[in-house]
């Protein structure tokens, strides 16, 4: 754990060993972070505006620069190539990218068929993969990203206010999705600013302060 004064999560984890370890990890700009997480475990973290809660995210990914150890399952990251790594350690950003016309078109042949099983659940119409993405809400994008990342069946899940922009509904169909893939064994690391949504995930929370994570309050 981060510290002895780290909340200990309450999730047993389905397998007996930490499925992502940090340490020593920091940049320029924030850190350094030590945190080990188990597989199944649910971390929520918490901070103002600018306090490096997506910075932290993104030197996960290795989006930016940044030393110190990343590892899953006792693998080191850079043992792997960075588009390896972030198809097991994806990272869904507050506002997301699309560089092709429609959702359909950023999903391989084999994902399209889970790609709409998961927007069912997550109460998206059958026909938005086919519309342009220009043309759908904030909302409607967001929860496509999110596609991106679990059909990829990642072990780890890095998700930044992945339900900020989402109306109460959509927001737990969301954690439904979630749930399941932490029963399943995933382990999630999200920003929200709202506690009730980590205790209904289950989740430890921690608050960034500084650029440098300490126990929620």
């Amino acid at each position: 754990m981060q510290s002895e004064d780290m909340p200990q999560s309450s999730r047993s984890p389905p397998a007996g060993f930490a499925r992502l370890s940090l340490h020593g990890l920091r940049s320029e700009l924030a850190g350094p972070f030590d945190l080990e997480l188990a597989a199944g475990a649910c971390l929520a973290v918490g901070g103002a505006s600018g306090s490096g809660k997506t910075l932290f995210l993104r030197m996960i990914a290795d989006l930016d620069p940044n030393s110190g150890a990343a590892r899953l399952d006792g693998a080191a990251r850079e043992t792997m190539s960075a588009p390896e790594w972030r198809r097991k350690v994806p990272y869904v950003a507050a506002e997301s990218g699309w560089w092709r016309d429609t959702p359909a078109e950023h999903f391989t042949a084999g994902q399209l068929e889970p790609a709409r099983a998961l927007g069912q659940a997550l109460g998206l119409d059958q026909a938005v993969m086919e519309r342009e993405v220009r043309r759908l809400s904030t909302g409607e994008r967001q929860r496509l990203a999110l596609i991106r990342a679990l059909v990829l069946d990642p072990p780890v899940l890095l998700l930044d206010e992945p339900t900020g922009p989402l109306d109460p509904d959509a927001a737990r169909r969301v954690e439904t999705v979630l749930l399941a893939r932490l029963k399943a064994g995933a382990t999630v690391i999200l920003v929200s600013h709202d506690p009730a949504q980590a205790e209904r995930l289950g989740a430890q929370r921690m608050r960034m302060r500084e650029r440098r994570l300490e126990a929620a309050a």
